[in-house]
């Protein structure tokens, strides 16, 4: 096990980037965001840290099993999962408490086998996962390199109470997507909440979660003027399959 700063540097760095006011993703205390240090342990931003400025202490590194098992066992009430997902650090003398929101974030740095995982609320985003339109956002794609960066769809998950009820819907969703797709999602859409973006590196958390603000501005202004045109589903798996483009998303996650 590994907890040392060069674990953690991506990690820091990817947050207070996502945490920058002028991007309009979160703020005050919005959003949380981890790494995998190994297979049995991975960092998560601390409760009640703010993104843009946060520091490496303001990171928990957490052990994978007990919260797991919580999932696979939900019982108690919510102090009894607070206490759980405290005796889960790695090392109990260290500050900070994790995110409520951890459940989910070993669920799917275990299930997706993802290094990286940021959640944020993107204003743009949330004007459209706060209306009636959510599922057909989640559901379609508008041009190519959403669907490229983003997948062929996302898995949207309607509102749930945040914390281990938010985590079972959410691992509900991410198993039915990886049955029909064979793969991973790279976007979950949560109902009058947020977004979640999964990836191998920090950039290409950071560039999906760019694509996928790009793409509720489009979704956004197409109402105002119309209609959207959204792609076929023949076209948007053209596109996901290409060579060349998965060529270009490879390079991507590096730049």
């Amino acid at each position: 096990m590994s907890t040392t700063p060069d674990t953690l540097t991506p990690l820091l760095e990817m947050t207070r980037t996502l945490g920058q006011p002028h991007n309009e993703y979160v703020i005050i205390g919005e959003g949380n965001t981890s790494r995998r240090i190994d297979a049995d342990s991975f960092w998560i931003k601390a409760s009640g840290q703010q993104m843009h400025n946060i520091q490496p202490e303001g990171f928990v590194a957490v052990r994978f099993a007990p919260i797991l098992a919580m999932l696979d066992e939900p019982a108690g009430d919510l102090a009894e999962q607070k206490q759980t997902m405290q005796a889960a650090k790695v090392d109990a003398s260290a500050p900070g408490v994790p995110s409520v929101e951890v459940t989910f974030h070993a669920m799917l740095l275990h299930e997706c086998q993802v290094a990286f995982i940021g959640h944020t609320h993107p204003i743009a985003i949330n004007r459209i996962l706060c209306s009636s339109r959510a599922r057909d956002f989640a559901q379609n794609r508008m041009f190519p390199d959403e669907a490229v960066l983003c997948g062929p769809e996302s898995v949207y998950v309607p509102y749930v109470d945040p914390g281990l009820p938010l985590a079972l819907a959410i691992r509900d969703g991410v198993r039915r997507y990886m049955e029909t797709w064979g793969e991973a999602p790279k976007v979950i859409l949560l109902g009058n909440h947020g977004l979640i973006t999964l990836g191998q590196t920090a950039q290409e958390i950071l560039n999906i979660t760019g694509m996928a603000v790009k793409a509720a501005h489009i979704l956004a202004g197409a109402y105002a003027v119309g209609e959207p045109v959204f792609m076929s589903r023949e076209d948007v798996l053209h596109i996901v399959r290409r060579p060349d483009e998965i060529y270009r998303r490879k390079l991507f996650m590096e730049k």
